[in-house]
């Protein structure tokens, strides 16, 4: 496989948006922190603020790797350009292919971190009554009986 310029260069927008998306989970996740912070010191639902505090902490260790290899795949594809431009192309594939996993781990750090923060709303929820959690087949049986 030959690989130009332009392929490494191709990972720079991708590596950008992704950048920005994890950085917003992180304020979200900073600003629930600090309100939490400010409940659990008023001694408010302690137990279940527990819980959610040790999922956050989970979860901000997530977005920093998240991060980190993000920043990675930055630093490799632009070395990956600059052995391109002196004309080492082993070297080159090399460091893109390494540049390629950086991104897919960190997606699926994304994708544990997703999921993560589905089992934070479920405590959020857990002290409300009544509420069940359909699967989503009797979710749309029971969309669909009502009409």
């Amino acid at each position: 496989m030959d690989i130009t310029i332009n392929t490494p260069a191709l990972f720079f927008p991708a590596i950008s948006l992704i950048m920005l998306a994890y950085t917003n989970r992180f304020l979200a996740l900073s600003n629930r922190v600090r309100s939490l912070h400010d409940k659990y010191q008023n001694h408010e639902q302690k137990l279940i603020i527990h819980g959610q505090i040790k999922n956050l902490r989970y979860r901000l260790k997530l977005i920093k790797n998240m991060q980190a290899l993000g920043v990675v795949t930055f630093l490799s594809s632009i070395m990956c350009m600059y052995l391109i431009y002196i004309d080492s192309m082993e070297a080159a594939k090399i460091i893109f292919a390494f540049s390629l996993i950086a991104f897919s781990a960190s997606l699926a750090l994304s994708l544990l971190e997703i999921q993560l923060s589905t089992k934070a709303l479920e405590l959020e929820l857990s002290d409300m009554e009544g509420l069940e959690d359909p699967s989503v087949i009797e979710y749309f049986k029971k969309k669909f009986e009502k009409e």
